[in-house]
């Protein structure tokens, strides 16, 4: 059986799990790191004026054709992202089917991202959450405790 080491804390006599404090320090670098990206391109659209200038600012040595049929792919792409994000949930049978797409054509990477993002949508129990019993009637198996999403994306409480 292999065992995680207890690290111990700077100045405390009580011991860390360390996959605990691994997980949330990378969360919360990741969070600092949403974060400064977020005033990153605040500051991107201040600065260059209008949005519909974005693209050939940030890509000034391309031809803007070329830059506006990517940046409308990418818009496109964002929003469907964006879309999902707002209610995973919603989205894990199209998260199954795409990563065993991705599987099927050899896109291994691929597959593993996006079923990396299939298992955060995982029930937490951080948020509240439940892994329910199959005989419960929830249908998406999830008992939610407290505020929380609908099915809308709307906080309900």
């Amino acid at each position: 059986m292999t065992t995680t080491p207890d690290l111990p804390t700077a100045g405390h006599d009580q011991a860390v799990d360390a996959p605990y404090a691994d997980g949330v320090l990378a969360g919360r670098a990741a969070g600092a790191g949403e974060y400064l990206a977020g005033l990153i391109v605040m500051g991107q659209l201040e600065t260059v004026g209008r949005p519909d200038r974005l693209p050939e600012d940030l890509f000034p040595h391309v031809d803007p054709e070329v830059v506006r049929l990517v940046w409308d792919r990418a818009l496109a792409v964002g929003l469907h992202a964006g879309r999902v994000s707002a209610a995973p949930r919603l989205y894990r049978d199209q998260l199954d089917r795409v990563q065993g797409e991705f599987e099927a054509i050899g896109f291994a990477a691929m597959a593993r991202m996006v079923g990396r993002s299939r298992r955060v949508v995982a029930p937490h129990p951080a948020d509240g959450e439940t892994v329910r019993g199959r005989n419960s009637g929830v249908t998406n198996g999830l008992e939610t405790r407290g505020k929380g999403a609908g099915t809308d994306g709307q906080v309900n409480g």
